[in-house]
């Protein structure tokens, strides 16, 4: 997977304050409203909203990967958020969830588009990268430490 087709510096946050699993979910909307010129941040929410409760996009270890569809998009766009403080995101471990990683794909989606969530969860499952996504202090970091685990996923 290449990080920077679906994932651009300007939709990776770091230190960001939410108190709840919906504002965390807000946040990553607004993120993500950027991807597409049809793409709305209240439409994205309501549909990873839908998603979430068709089942929970916890991964576990404190990492979330909210994702739905959008009819605006010509391929898969993609947000990051690292939370200040963890938030209850009904993880089935139990453990609060800081690392967010939103994915939008097209409504029709191509094979190759649905890959890219099981590339994002394979990256997420990463314990090194999750520790030093937890360490970094700037968006700029953050989205450098994905960029190149990414990297050396497809290597």
């Amino acid at each position: 997977m290449n990080i920077s087709e679906i994932l651009e510096p300007g939709r990776v946050l770091g230190n960001v304050e939410a108190r709840s699993k919906k504002r965390a979910l807000e946040i990553l909307s607004e993120l993500l409203g950027h991807a597409g010129e049809e793409c709305v941040a209240n439409d994205i929410f309501e549909n990873l909203v839908q998603r979430e409760k068709l089942g929970c996009t916890a991964l576990g270890r404190g990492v979330a990967v909210p994702h739905g569809r959008s009819p605006g998009l010509s391929g898969p766009a993609a947000a990051f958020v690292k939370l200040h403080e963890p938030v209850d995101f009904d993880a089935a471990d139990g453990e609060r969830v800081d690392l967010i990683f939103g994915l939008l794909v097209p409504e029709e989606t191509t094979e190759n588009q649905s890959a890219a969530l099981a590339d994002v969860t394979r990256l997420m499952a990463d314990a090194t990268l999750r520790g030093s996504l937890r360490e970094a202090t700037s968006s700029s970091t953050l989205y450098q430490l994905l960029a190149d685990a990414a990297d050396r996923l497809t290597t």
